[in-house]
């Protein structure tokens, strides 16, 4: 099992290797094409409709992932799960039809032009389905094939942004059609890949009454508690992102938007490993093995938590190279977000690792009593954070939603780590203690990396040299650290000798 899972991760990780170049160069071409306020519409249009997605899916994508990953030769699974798409998919574009026709749009969507609205809405429906395909891959095993599609299709994608940027033809219409192309071939060859792998046989994916009564009790079971979460939960982000845009305005939309992007790219290793995880603690529980899925949880949550600090601390000293890099002075308004940011992607990571814990064992209904208490008591927080100042807000614009998600994640993964360490048998407390004292190295670290290259060497205000420069230091100052003390990132001296001895036999 555990090299199966590690050769899934390297190949994951590769392809993610690769995406992170392709994805900083990609976001170094958006925001400059597009500009803020075209940014901004494009990621306010497509929060919101992902969100009504998210709603109307009422958690049964995360069932279907589970079960998937658990009965992979149920090939029924997927054709009951093709006629929920079905069902979703034209009640999202009724949903604009009905604003369009009603006069409700330009209060749904504050100062959108409707072309762009139906272009978003349809956009969501793609992503949605290339993110279940993408989950069929993982749930299926065939992450090496498929991973190695991911890399073409982003490096063709990457040559064809970059040449509707060079030739002044990056707008907001030509980019909506641009990743309509990109994601549309993704789909496509998942599902060629799966098919020759046997996956998607036309026979066994046939559906009688009975069998849909089946999955519908089944699905239902499962989902119904995931249901109430996901309707709070993204109500309240929706409710976040229209009050950005009804407060602050496209622009603030636009730098928000940014500085998340930014965060998460960098923190891209970690989320890598999101996938395999919860397909193994979801195959360990059918199992009944709860030592593996403690050995799981120690081995993989402190490490990749650490790999996510370890990108987040030195995005904090370095957004303003960052935003000068990828965005320019246009979206220097950003900094104050994405240094906020860094700080929730570090989180994130903790969450998505730890939360797939609770989805795996079937923890549904204390999943969502946590979420939609979180997601109530953080309405007023959000509103107090980017509301009018004459209206009892702190009008914080980007910054003010930033701080909010942060607070909010940190006190939400920390009570997942609480109910998950219980179950487990962990010591909770440690757990904790291990994420601030990560935290505490890295910025020292990145602190004295950034510093020392900034004024130190005379660099000051060369940008590319010195982010270039500071990444190199920062990077030496991090592995001998590593290598001094392993525990920090959750490794043993024997974990780190064998780490080390791989990468001799792979050098020699």
């Amino acid at each position: 099992m555990n090299d199966s899972i590690n050769k899934r991760f390297i190949f994951k990780l590769s392809a993610n290797l690769v995406g992170l170049l392709m994805g900083l160069a990609t976001q170094a071409i958006i925001p400059r094409g597009l500009g803020p306020k075209s940014y901004g519409d494009y990621s306010f249009l497509i929060d919101f409709f992902s969100k009504i997605i998210a709603v109307l899916d009422m958690g049964t994508s995360t069932c279907f992932f589970n079960k998937l990953s658990q009965r992979p030769n149920d090939s029924q699974i997927v054709s009951f799960y093709f006629i929920i798409i079905g069902l979703i998919s034209p009640i999202v574009i009724l949903i604009v039809v009905m604003a369009h026709w009603s006069g409700t749009r330009a209060m749904i969507w504050p100062g959108q032009e409707l072309q762009y609205v139906y272009l978003a809405s349809i956009f969501a429906i793609v992503i949605w389905v290339s993110g279940l395909v993408n989950m069929m891959a993982d749930a299926y095993g065939v992450t090496v094939a498929a991973e190695k599609i991911r890399m073409l299709q982003k490096f063709s994608g990457l040559i064809i942004l970059f040449s509707l940027y060079k030739f002044n033809q990056l707008h907001l219409t030509q980019f909506f059609l641009y990743n309509y192309a990109m994601l549309f071939a993704l789909v496509l060859a998942f599902i060629w890949i799966m098919n020759e792998k046997g996956y998607l046989s036309r026979k066994t994916l046939l559906l009688s009454k009975e069998d849909l009564k089946r999955y519908s009790r089944e699905f239902q079971k499962y989902s119904y508690p995931l249901f109430w979460g996901g309707l709070v939960g993204n109500a309240a982000t929706v409710l976040d992102r229209w009050w950005l845009q009804a407060f602050s305005g496209s622009e603030e939309q636009g730098y928000y938007n940014f500085a998340y992007l930014m965060g998460a790219v960098f923190v891209i290793f970690a989320n890598s490993m999101q996938p395999l995880i919860a397909k193994e603690f979801a195959v360990n529980f059918v199992k009944k093995d709860s030592e593996q899925m403690a050995f799981l949880f120690r081995r993989y949550i402190p490490l990749f938590y650490s790999i996510a600090v370890f990108f987040s601390c030195f995005v904090v000293f370095q957004a303003q190279n960052i935003i000068l890099i990828m965005g320019g002075e246009k979206f220097i308004g950003a900094k104050p977000a994405l240094i906020i940011i860094a700080f929730f992607t570090i989180h994130q990571v903790y969450g998505q690792l730890s939360g797939s814990l609770f989805l795996a064992t079937n923890q549904t209904v204390l999943w969502t009593k946590m979420n939609i208490i979180l997601f109530v008591i953080g309405i007023p927080v959000t509103y107090f954070f980017i509301g009018p100042r004459n209206s009892m807000g702190l009008n914080a614009g980007a910054a003010g939603l930033a701080l909010k998600i942060v607070l909010m994640q940190f006190i939400g993964t920390n009570i997942q780590l609480y109910f998950n360490a219980r179950m487990l048998h962990l010591n909770f407390w440690k757990y904790v203690g291990h994420q601030f004292a990560v935290v505490a190295c890295f910025l020292l670290l990145a602190f004295f990396a950034s510093f020392g290259i900034d004024y130190l060497s005379g660099l000051h205000g060369r940008f590319v040299i010195n982010f270039i420069l500071a990444g190199i230091l920062y990077t030496f100052l991090a592995v001998s650290m590593v290598l001094l003390f392993p525990r920090i990132v959750g490794l043993t001296g024997s974990d780190l000798n064998l780490i080390v001895n791989k990468i001799r036999q792979s050098i020699a």
